[in-house]
């Protein structure tokens, strides 16, 4: 029994000293050094946003037209007799160039009968007038030869008329659209005999909505009345043509002056100068056919004062994600004035700051800190590189 008190009391102490030793160690051993680590925030790349003046441009698109055209009818009634070699569609002719000639032969006639007649009036004028004078005629017999000699100058002057409609011509340098009469043809009046039209200049219809309006100084009513066409802005028409894409000189000479009120947009009419190239003063080099659909770049006005922002950089709801002197987001709603595929455009005294992110942060909330790196100022072309870190203690 004492046997066993002895070995339990051994056991007992083995681990008394074996804790005491323990806590002596713990109590020996150094505390841990405190260690002051970098915060590391958000890194995002910003782009700093320069102001500076802006010139925009207005897409547009149309069908290129003559400025003038013309229905060719028949005034007179006869049989064609002569056709021009250059009336068939697409033929080119010079400003008073005979086109079609109808049988003048009932014409010279009539033009001799009235001739005769005319002489025979003056001579019986010309007898009354003479009795009148030595008062053998009365007042009413000179009258009416009078009127007699009147009626057969205006008859010869109307034969005459009629023949000259025997030739068909002009007065322009001019395209044939289309042929609807042949030689041997008997034609009356009102007969339609083909549609021709200008070649001097080209017009095409552009259409502009309000928001377009307000970026282009298009010519006012005003000008137009005074002056019938006006200077505007200067236009690029392209079009693809045999494969290959191709530009032509535009410039806006005039409104249409009305709302359309189907799809509230405003035509502006451009003008092309000598748009087949055939007196040499075109400074384009393809003729530009009309019936051509073209797209329209219009020279816009210069507006003070803008900022560009890229348009990924455009959040839900036109929100842009600002980073301030602090390096710290703030998120805005901002007024686009105008945008195209690439860049949103907005007043720079609107801003609340001129640095934006071009990182997307998810969860991004107004006064985060985060570090920076500046990207390529897509506005000025100048840009750095670096980056900025916020620190704090961390244990």
């Amino acid at each position: 029994m004492q046997r066993k008190t002895k070995r339990a009391l051994l056991i007992v102490g083995i681990f008394v000293a074996a804790i005491g030793g323990a806590g002596v160690l713990t109590q020996l051993k150094p505390p841990p050094e405190r260690e002051d680590t970098a915060v590391v925030y958000p890194l995002v790349e910003v782009l700093a946003l320069v102001a500076g003046d802006q010139q925009f441009s207005i897409a547009s698109q149309g069908t290129v037209r003559p400025r003038t055209e013309t229905t060719l009818s028949a005034e007179i009634s006869g049989a064609i007799m002569e056709i021009s070699p250059k009336f068939v569609a697409g033929g080119v002719f010079s400003a008073g160039e005979t086109l079609l000639g109808i049988d003048p032969t009932n014409y010279e006639v009539a033009v001799n009968r009235a001739a005769a007649i005319l002489v025979q009036r003056q001579i019986e004028f010309d007898g009354a007038e003479k009795l009148r004078s030595q008062g053998y005629r009365a007042e009413s017999e000179y009258a009416s030869a009078a009127a007699a000699l009147a009626a057969a100058e205006a008859e010869l002057v109307n034969a005459r008329r009629n023949l000259e409609r025997t030739r068909i011509s002009l007065p322009y340098d001019g395209m044939v659209r289309s042929k609807d009469a042949d030689l041997g043809q008997y034609v009356n009046p009102g007969t339609r005999l083909g549609i021709t039209f200008s070649t001097d200049v080209a017009e095409v219809r552009l259409p502009m909505n309000d928001q377009d309006l307000a970026f282009v100084n298009l010519p006012s009513a005003d000008d137009i009345r005074k002056s019938g066409a006006h200077d505007g802005p200067h236009v690029e028409l392209s079009a693809v043509q045999q494969g290959k894409p191709r530009t032509w000189q535009a410039r806006i000479v005039r409104t249409e002056g009305v709302v359309d009120e189907q799809n509230r947009v405003t035509y502006a009419v451009a003008r092309v100068e000598d748009p087949y190239r055939l007196s040499g003063s075109a400074d384009h080099e393809t003729a530009l056919p009309m019936g051509t659909f073209v797209a329209a770049t219009v020279a816009g006005g210069t507006v003070n004062d803008i900022v560009r922002v890229p348009r990924i950089a455009l959040r839900a709801n036109n929100q842009v994600m600002f980073v301030d002197e602090d390096n710290r987001i703030r998120v805005d709603n901002v007024d686009v004035i105008r945008a195209d595929g690439e860049y949103a455009y907005l007043y720079a005294s609107s801003l609340p700051a001129h640095r934006i992110s071009m990182t997307v942060i998810e969860l991004a909330i107004n006064g985060m800190v985060v570090r920076t790196t500046d990207v390529l100022d897509n506005t000025s072309g100048k840009g750095s590189s670096g980056t900025q870190v916020a620190e704090g203690p961390r244990e």
